[in-house]
């Protein structure tokens, strides 16, 4: 059984920068994509980036479901997100939350539908399809691996407040 890592936190640079491409598909990265689902499991996530363990790698984890409760699980290497145009683009008004701010969440509007292209473990091209919890997710990991945390997506008030309750949750831990 692979072993858990500890979750990066709201603060630490590797979380608030772009994160380097995949170049290599070898088994250090088998064993890496092994360490974040271990890692999201123990954090009791629905998906995991590589920087909120540590590692600066264009890569993240997900096992979450859709708009219709089917389960999808995988990995997603050097991804790029597709969006519908503003047109076709309907916002779900949902509540987000972030393992890298734990405890804590706000209510943020994404896409309702996105899709994700990268590629596999092997190097294999994927693409991603999601509705629901699951296009928020795919969002949501993609910009964990552009230096973006949902936080930075709400207006300043919403998260000084969000931070101001991690700061709190925190303080009462230690």
């Amino acid at each position: 059984m692979t072993d858990a890592l500890p979750i990066t936190m709201v603060g630490t640079p590797v979380l608030h920068q772009p994160c380097q491409p995949v170049e290599r598909f070898d088994d250090d990265l088998a064993r890496l994509v092994e360490t974040m689902f271990a890692s999201m499991y123990a954090a009791r996530g629905v998906g995991l980036a590589a920087n909120q363990i540590g590692v600066d790698q264009r890569v993240f984890v997900y096992d979450c479901p859709d708009q219709d409760d089917v389960l999808h699980k995988g990995v997603v290497v050097n991804p790029v997100l597709r969006l519908p145009g503003i047109k076709h683009r309907r916002l779900d008004e949902g509540t987000e939350g972030c393992l890298s701010i734990p405890g804590c969440s706000a209510q943020l509007a994404r896409p309702d539908r996105a899709v994700c292209d990268g590629s596999d473990v092997t190097g294999a091209p994927v693409t991603v399809h999601g509705t629901g919890l699951l296009a928020r997710c795919l969002q949501h990991e993609t910009d964990h691996l552009d230096g973006l945390l949902y936080i930075d997506r709400l207006p300043a008030a919403a998260r000084r407040s969000v931070l101001a309750e991690h700061d709190q949750r925190r303080k009462a831990s230690t």
